[in-house]
């Protein structure tokens, strides 16, 4: 009986991608803007590998990695560069066409929107950051009860109420009519429902944050897992990243801490196939706020999660850390940024093997396979992808 236990840190991205500048983002590198701040420790991270990695030898720190490891550089194929299209890469989809994206929603939306929610006015609607549109539009919501509604460089209709004004189950409700009306021709990738509490100019999102996603095709990771008559466990974001399709178990999306209590709480069942796991906090908290000190801060307590979980390990579990795309702290922009991703497994009877560069985020869920002993129709997570 195997179990995997694959960890994503969202937005760990390891340096610029040979396009990046396709997508405006050259010299993006989150690790090197992470490692350089005076609280980045990682101790962990580094034992695994983290900077024998390609492209991160200038940033490389005096430690002994472990023998038992298996790393590598992953570039993205899809289109694109948010958390949907980098999960559903590993899951063996390539995403031709990248989401739509938006400066503002048209008319015809808002209108729709605006007859499901049986509201006279929408607030906002244009790209905004999360925690500037509550403070500049916080008020006016409160006092109308009108929702607001602001998007990103990413494909994402995102909705702000607050707690007080509109339930969290009926902010829900909304997200799904609003996936009604945008979903069915593909038009967004996600609908996120952003629910604040608080007073004017303190107000703060609070954790029941809920991503509503377009259904992911069929044949992908999860579902074939799942499939085989094994178990499949999410924690955090991935049940919504995958419209809740594949999945046996999800445990609740509530931010790194409670995530890492999830982990050790899933480490300690008995299962067969492969427990998903995302760190969310590292994007929407830090990554998203251009927060360097506090993404340092964050990885080194991920970080220290996976020694105690590493200790506590049996002989045929398998550890996998990898990423979703870069979200650069340092640079003037606050939106995702076009990166390589780690690719780091760990299992106490591996032989150190470093694969260098590889193309296609898809390696990761061909692993999986290969170590779970799945055969699929699905070409990119064919054995010859794995990198054991």
């Amino acid at each position: 009986m195997s179990r995997i236990f694959l960890l994503v840190l969202d937005s760990f991205g390891i340096g610029e991608a040979p396009d990046a500048k396709l997508y405006c983002d050259e010299g993006s590198n989150t690790l090197r803007s992470v490692s350089n701040s005076k609280f980045f420790d990682a101790k962990t991270l580094k034992n695994l590998g983290l900077f024998n990695i390609d492209g991160t030898e200038a940033l490389k720190k005096s430690v002994k990695t472990l023998n038992n490891v298996v790393i590598a550089r992953l570039e993205e194929v899809s289109q694109g560069k948010d958390s949907t299209t980098g999960h559903w890469e590993m899951a063996g989809n390539i995403l031709t066409t990248p989401f739509p994206t938006y400066k503002k929603f048209d008319d015809d939306i808002i209108e729709k929107l605006k007859k499901a929610w049986k509201v006279d006015k929408i607030l906002c609607n244009k790209r905004y950051s999360g925690t500037e549109v509550i403070k500049d539009y916080g008020i006016e919501h409160i006092k109308t009860k009108n929702p607001i509604v602001y998007t990103s460089a990413d494909s994402v209709l995102q909705i702000a109420c607050h707690e007080d004004v509109v339930s969290v189950k009926k902010l829900y409700k909304m997200c799904e009519e609003a996936q009604k009306i945008m979903m069915p021709k593909k038009k967004i990738s996600r609908i996120i429902a952003r629910p604040f509490v608080g007073e004017y100019p303190n107000f703060v999102r609070t954790e029941n944050r809920r991503d509503f996603s377009l259904t992911p095709p069929k044949n992908l990771l999860l579902e074939i897992v799942k499939n085989a008559g094994l178990d499949t466990i999410s924690i955090g974001k991935i049940k919504d990243l995958f419209d809740n399709k594949g999945i046996n178990f999800s445990y609740p999306n509530n931010g790194n801490n409670g995530e890492i209590i999830s982990l050790f709480d899933a480490q300690k069942k008995d299962f067969n196939g492969l427990c998903w796991l995302n760190f969310c906090d590292f994007d929407s908290k830090y990554g998203h706020r251009n927060d360097t000190e506090g993404y340092a801060k964050a990885i080194n307590v991920v970080d220290q999660a996976i020694c105690e979980f590493i200790k506590n390990m049996k002989d045929d579990d398998y550890l996998i850390i990898t990423a979703d795309h870069g979200c650069d702290p340092e640079t003037v922009s606050t939106d995702h940024s076009r990166e390589y991703v780690p690719f780091i497994l760990y299992n106490k009877n591996l032989t150190y093997k470093n694969c260098g560069t590889l193309t296609g985020f898809y390696h990761v869920g061909a692993t999986v396979l290969k170590i779970l002993n799945i055969k699929t129709t699905n070409k990119n997570l064919k054995p010859n992808n794995s990198l054991i």
